[in-house]
């Protein structure tokens, strides 16, 4: 499973998705406040939960999401603040809205990002690979670590649905050949 994203309107869902997250292996954490400065979040499994009722509040959420950590917001996304949170997690990767709805590989998807929905930094990445760059060329001339670099391709890999970054290369030419 990749990383969790969970935004559910109760707390009973969230308690549901949670239990369901324990039983998978992940350690669940109540606020979304990270005082580790720099670990990988998703080796360790942590998933933080609580309820997202402001901007401030979301934004902490979603920085834990990119920093790896799973997350389980309880918030109204007919809501601004719920609209911006599922917006920005969106912008991660796929995010779940039914705990108890399986698709496929047990996850339940509110949303999985179309291939056009590839972020600016990931585009500008495909675009040097597809144009014979090396991982570490392409990060350097993007001004990006080449972690950093790496994350991106891994997230665009998971956007367009296939597993190698040659496959992500190959569906990024091929949904731009026809706009072009």
């Amino acid at each position: 499973m990749s990383t969790p994203r969970y935004v559910v309107p109760t707390g009973n869902e969230a308690v549901s998705a949670l239990r369901r997250l324990a039983r998978a292996g992940w350690r669940t954490r109540e606020g979304f406040v990270l005082a580790e400065p720099a670990c990988d979040l998703t080796v360790m499994r942590l998933v933080l939960y609580g309820r997202v009722a402001d901007l401030d509040t979301a934004q902490l959420a979603v920085a834990a999401a990119s920093r790896g950590a799973g997350v389980v917001a309880i918030a109204d996304i007919t809501s601004e603040v719920g609209r911006a949170l599922l917006a920005d997690l969106g912008r991660l990767g796929p995010v779940i809205r039914d705990p108890e709805a399986d698709v496929g590989n047990g996850e339940s998807i509110l949303a999985v990002p179309e291939p056009t929905s590839l972020l600016p930094e990931q585009r500008a990445l495909l675009e040097r690979l597809a144009n014979g760059e090396t991982i570490a060329a392409a990060a350097a001339a993007e001004y990006l670590s080449l972690r950093t670099a790496n994350r991106r391709i891994a997230q665009a890999r998971q956007t367009l649905g296939v597993r190698t970054t040659r496959e992500a290369v190959l569906a990024f030419l091929r949904q731009r050949r026809p706009s072009s």
